[in-house]
């Protein structure tokens, strides 16, 4: 019993952890990276389809992505796309080719990114120790049902605080490395 319960909590804070790791990302560092345009959608013949099902994202050099669209005609949709998503990028038609540049971070856009990576660790953060309250809650009530004995509950708990901490250095390992890459550009 109390061996599922750990696993359980460990699977699903682990999963708390790779949120976030996908959630950083997400955050632009200057660099071109495939993954900044993961989630935008292009309307392809009336229907919302993602980029990568209409298009071949590569990286052309350090600050450039590189958008081939399988069809001529998906140019002006994938162009609008990139625009219409909001991440201060602007996209540059060559032939059949998008380029999307990657400007330059000012020191106070840099900031604003470290404050939305460590708000985004924090939301982290209270996600593993939910999973650890719902796992403890879990502990008390097979006590009160006389499922395990307040022994088992003890090191049920202390089990659990333990994977709450490694869980919760993890996340902080990524927030540093995160915030460093943001500051070094």
């Amino acid at each position: 019993m109390i061996e599922d319960i750990v696993k359980d909590a460990g699977v699903r804070m682990g999963k708390s952890v790779e949120a976030f790791q996908k959630a950083l990302t997400k955050i632009r560092t200057g660099r071109a990276h495939p993954s900044l345009l993961e989630d935008i959608v292009v309307s392809y013949y009336d229907v919302d389809t993602p980029l990568n099902q209409v298009a071949t994202v590569n990286i052309e050099d350090a600050r450039t992505l590189s958008i081939m669209p399988w069809e001529a005609t998906m140019i002006g949709p994938v162009e609008k796309a990139i625009m219409k998503a909001d991440l201060g990028l602007n996209p540059v038609t060559s032939g059949n080719v998008v380029r999307v540049p990657m400007p330059p971070l000012t020191e106070e856009r840099r900031r604003d990114l470290v404050k939305v990576v460590r708000n985004e660790a924090e939301n982290s953060k209270v996600a593993v120790r939910n999973i650890r309250r719902d796992a403890n809650s879990e502990f008390k009530e097979a006590l009160k049902e006389k499922m395990i004995t307040e022994d088992e509950l003890r090191a049920g708990e202390e089990r659990i605080q333990k994977a709450t901490d490694s869980h919760i250095k993890d996340i902080d390992k990524h927030l540093a490395h995160k915030e460093e890459e943001l500051m070094a550009m």
